[in-house]
């Protein structure tokens, strides 16, 4: 399952903003969360025996405990900024009680300021996390610009990979 703008190379199932997965008494809806690459998706959860609200999200490599993504492995830094700037305003929009499940936390490389804690609540992110606190879109564009670490090694190779639009080997 990627999202419909993937451009991957090999048989997947396209998903689009705001489809439902409707999985027994689980529904998942996708959110197309460019920044950390364009075609990225988080998952909101909602587990309908407890709640019609949703509980969680799987927001990948987009939000993360004390960060945002990096914007530049996927797509030139600004336009991944500018893009995750939209995408970060959708998930602050949330309810205060969703869970946060990230994708990474302290010791990935594709953030800058992570935490170790593997989980956090969309209400604690939004007032604690610094990238989440910058309204204006320049301001945030400057930021995400700011310190950006060297991509890891073999990083656009890996890319191509996941895509299928190169062999691994």
């Amino acid at each position: 399952m990627l999202h419909a703008s993937s451009g991957a190379r090999f048989h997947f199932q396209p998903v689009s903003e705001g489809d439902d997965l409707d999985l027994g008494k689980v529904q998942i809806r996708i959110l197309h969360t460019p920044g950390h690459t364009p075609e990225h998706i988080a998952l909101l959860v909602t587990d309908k025996t407890r709640a019609a609200q949703s509980w969680f999200l799987l927001s990948g490599h987009t939000l993360m405990v004390g960060d945002l993504g990096r914007t530049e492995l996927a797509s030139s830094a600004e336009e991944g900024a500018r893009a995750l700037f939209r995408s970060a305003q959708k998930l602050k929009a949330l309810p205060d009680y969703v869970e946060v499940l990230p994708g990474a936390f302290s010791g990935s490389v594709c953030g800058r300021s992570l935490s170790g804690k593997p989980s956090s609540a969309i209400g604690f992110e939004r007032r604690f996390n610094p990238a989440l606190q910058i309204a204006d879109e320049e301001d945030f564009v400057w930021h995400m610009l700011q310190n950006i670490p060297s991509p890891p090694p073999g990083a656009s190779r890996i890319r191509a990979i996941s895509l299928g639009i190169a062999e691994r080997g």
